[in-house]
Order: structure tokens, then sequence, then C-alpha cells
């Protein structure tokens, strides 16, 4: 008789964060059941597991994760095909310096624009430099088929879900960033990232 699964995902149908940890589920076709939970919503098994009871946690038997990058390395490493961080120190490191450079330079304004607290001021100069920024490194995704990088990797993860909520954050690229459209037509297209899709995120484009 198979094994059960006992892998656990609890995840924000709507939130990049928990997005990026579907990602790499998906990529590494993980058999996983996704609970979703609305934001502020707490049911009992993700308070037993998660003192913070924050979104995305994984639940692997007796173990609970949470914080997406900690979820993230954890399963790269516990279903090492493919892999999505570089062999190498080096490589990896720089991996990592450019998974915190999205959080800062975009992740903190995406946060910012979906802030519903936030005064419309802060969200509409949040929109403006996540815009300008975005289009000011779109060079950087020619001549490569992912990221800086010839293989996918976790820097993709991070940053694919910020790129689907564009529109959703009212952004709209200028046609001088084609560098960066093709990269997003192409990864959007990935079998992976489909299957990613909650059904909120689906409605976001």
């Amino acid at each position: 008789m198979a094994a059960v699964n006992r892998l656990t995902c609890y995840s924000d149908p709507a939130d990049h964060y928990s997005h990026r940890v579907r990602i790499v589920l998906a990529e590494k076709a993980v058999g996983v059941e996704i609970i979703e939970v609305a934001a502020g919503q707490c049911p009992a098994p993700l308070a037993e597991a998660n003192p913070y009871a924050s979104l995305p946690t994984l639940v692997d038997r007796d173990l609970a994760l949470y914080e997406s990058s900690v979820v993230m390395e954890y399963l790269d490493e516990r279903y090492p095909h493919p892999p999505l961080l570089p062999v190498y120190p080096l490589a990896r490191a720089n991996s990592r310096l450019l998974m915190h450079r999205i959080q800062r330079d975009w992740c903190a304004r995406v946060d910012r624009i979906l802030d519903p607290r936030a005064a419309e001021s802060v969200r509409q100069q949040a929109r403006k430099e996540l815009r300008e920024s975005l289009s000011g490194v779109a060079a950087l995704f020619a001549g490569k088929p992912f990221f800086l990088s010839e293989e996918f990797s976790m820097v993709d993860c991070c940053l694919l879900p910020i790129l689907w909520r564009l529109p959703q954050l009212d952004i709209e690229l200028p046609r001088q960033a084609k560098p960066l459209l093709d990269y997003m037509q192409r990864l959007f297209a990935r079998d992976s990232f489909q299957a990613s899709l909650s059904a909120t995120e689906r409605a976001m484009r």
C-alpha cells in the first residue's frame, strides 16, 4: 500500500508570497494538499501549526514551516529535482542576494500598493516607483531564457507572482520593456506556472 502523503500547504489564493511557494511545489511536481485560507482567516489546524497564523504555512508530518523563503528552501532540499538553487556556494549566494533585492525593491512596493490602510498618495508613489524600477531593468531579461540564468530558479519563483499581478496593481509596462514582456509571456505559459495558479489569480488576467 502506498504511503499517505501528509504534505499540506495553507495558502492565501490572492497573496504573492503564497503564490511563490505554489510555483515551487508545481515545478517539482510535489504531491500536496493545498488548503486555501483567505487573508484574516485562521482555521484551527493552521493556528495549531503556526503561532503567527501567517500564510503560507507548510506542514510536513510533524514539521510546520512558515515564512515563504524558509518554505521554498526546505522544499528545494526535500525534493531536489529539479534544483532551484545553484550547487556552488558563490552562485547560490548570488541567487539569495537577488531574492533579497526583489524583496526590498519590488515586493515591498507591491505590499504598499495592496495595503488598504495606506494613503492613496503612498500607493500611487509605490506604483510609480515599481513601474519605473521594472522598466529600468528590463534589458537584464534579454539574452537568457530565465532571469539572469540559463535555468529556471527560485529567483524566477519570487519574481513571477509580482509580474502576474501587474494588471491588479494598475501597472502597464512600456513597449521599451520588451525583454521583460517577452520573459513574462514565455514563463506564464509554462505548465508548472499555470498549475500554480489559484482561481483567484486566474481572474487577475
